[in-house]
């Protein structure tokens, strides 16, 4: 059993899944690894010393997490709400409410807003771009890959091979305790959905607050608004895969995947940019270099679901109803959450200027409790989907 993926890691994988499953496990750390991986476990002469290694890692990893895991103490969720972070702001009233559908996005507005240090991490080249080309172990292969990137992206952009698409909206809202609701209209009458948001547990030092998500939206009396988007450069990736690995070019199927993401990273970050600009406007005199941008030096925030802040990936079914997204865009959602294609972003945007990104951390069964309550969901459901981040070890299921 293979576990990968950006929402995943060592340390779940060794201490969940590989205590609940009776075949071999091993983490990889993205799909671009995989090769070597079941390189190892398919040779009859690596096979046994490989999963040896990956049995005593995990097995490190699990003593580490118990270490860890009594040093850190919850706080009631209770108390941990009442340290919650009171934010004071006038919020800013977007420029236009509602959905805005962006179809057949032009390809060559992304590629000046490419971060490309990730698009070397894929190929497995440690080094921040442009310094990585002048590394004198890797320097070359980097300027060799990236020259092949230019070129596909040509060959992309002149023929039309891939397809951006994305839609994005802006919607009157207002926090209720961990919760966001969102409105209809400015009258503020209906609320057409509610984002649950999870609360940090673990006891912080000095003045610093419990964070939760719904901390950067105002609560009832005060006009506030919140974003969403789901955006995708991947229509068309999977046939362009298809021929690619039909004339057995697995270089090239691989390139253009991993092409297909920095694309959609892109979009992601020039809607961003649009959002604060115009779309809602809070920011329109904003003006940051590309890698300014990329060190997200500008006011707000856009989490996503089944990352740090807001681990349950099943907020992404709400975001994505709210967005009529797979309707506007073509991305479907899979009974997991994950984004098909694949090349694909999707999240929330918070104006506040204060509005910053957190890790969750270990929470607690009166949390998972209370969560469950709200999202109208059992207990055993929402430590399913919240694993990695119970601070406790709920009922264990059976072996399979």
């Amino acid at each position: 059993l293979l576990i990968g993926g950006a929402t995943t890691s060592k340390l779940h994988t060794a201490v969940k899944v590989d205590q609940q499953y009776s075949g071999p496990v091993v983490h990889v750390l993205d799909a671009s690894r995989s090769v070597g991986v079941v390189s190892n476990l398919m040779s009859k002469t690596t096979h046994d010393s490989f999963l040896n290694q990956v049995s005593e890692d995990f097995e490190r990893i699990r003593l580490q997490h118990q270490g860890n895991a009594s040093a850190h103490k919850l706080l009631p969720l209770a108390e941990a709400r009442a340290n919650a972070s009171r934010l004071e702001y006038s919020p800013t009233a977007p420029k236009q409410i509602g959905l805005q559908v962006l179809d057949d996005y032009p390809l060559d507005e992304l590629i000046e807003r490419v971060d490309w240090t990730p698009f070397f991490q894929a190929w497995e080249l440690a080094g921040r771009y442009p310094k990585i080309f002048d590394d004198k172990n890797v320097g070359e292969h980097a300027r060799t890959l990236f020259n092949d990137a230019q070129r596909m992206l040509a060959q992309i952009i002149d023929g039309k091979l891939l397809r951006a698409r994305g839609v994005i909206g802006l919607w009157p809202a207002n926090s209720v305790g961990d919760d966001i609701e969102v409105f209809a209209d400015e009258s503020r009458e209906r609320a057409v959905t509610t984002f649950r948001t999870l609360r940090q547990q673990i006891k912080r030092g000095g003045a610093k607050a419990n964070l939760a998500l719904a901390d950067f939206v105002a609560p009832r009396g005060t006009p506030d608004w919140v974003g969403g988007f789901a955006v995708t450069a991947g229509i068309g990736v999977d046939e362009l895969v298809v021929k690619y690995q039909k004339d057995h070019d697995d270089y090239n199927a691989i390139m253009v995947k991993v092409l297909a993401d920095r694309l959609a990273e892109a979009f992601a970050e020039r809607m961003h940019e649009r959002v604060r600009k115009e779309f809602w406007g809070y920011a329109p005199d904003e003006a940051l270099a590309n890698d300014d941008l990329i060190a997200e030096k500008y006011q707000g925030i856009r989490p996503a679901p089944g990352y740090p802040a807001c681990p349950d990936h099943t907020e992404k079914g709400t975001l994505f109803e709210l967005l009529d997204a797979t309707a506007k865009t073509g991305i479907n959602l899979t009974e997991h959450f994950a984004m098909h294609p694949t090349a694909a972003v999707s999240g929330l945007y918070f104006s506040h200027p204060e509005s910053q990104y957190f890790g969750l951390g270990k929470i607690g069964l009166d949390q998972v409790e209370d969560y469950a309550q709200r999202k109208g969901m059992s207990t055993e459901e929402v430590e399913r989907w919240l694993s990695p981040v119970l601070g406790y070890e709920p009922a264990a299921p059976e072996r399979v």
